[in-house]
């Protein structure tokens, strides 16, 4: 179990415990945080739970696969920290996490 920190566009901070092999944005849905959406369910068909990573997670967390890659075209102000959260696993490693949602999902 990690605890995951989300960030909102306006600032205010929710840390949740999200359990092992879960993903960032199942964990996001199941306690209701402003912010991800996740339309497509977690397939990586949409970009509606496009989160930003922190910098000092972004190494830890890893770079997004092509597929990934190609959804976030999709998302709203994507920059290079950006990951879509239902492609991140969670693990004892991200215990600390730190994301932050864009002000709207596309």
């Amino acid at each position: 179990m990690a605890k995951i920190h989300f960030i909102d566009h306006s600032g205010e901070k929710r840390t949740v415990d999200i359990e092992n092999g879960a993903t960032v944005m199942e964990g996001a849905i199941r306690n209701a945080i402003p912010g991800i959406e996740a339309e497509c369910g977690g397939a990586c068909a949409c970009a509606t739970c496009h989160v930003y990573v922190d910098e000092a997670w972004r190494e830890k967390v890893g770079a997004p696969s092509p597929m990934e890659e190609d959804m976030l075209d999709f998302g709203f102000d994507v920059r290079p920290n950006s990951r879509l959260s239902c492609q991140i696993k969670v693990t004892d490693d991200l215990d600390g996490l730190v994301v932050s949602t864009p002000e709207r999902q596309a």
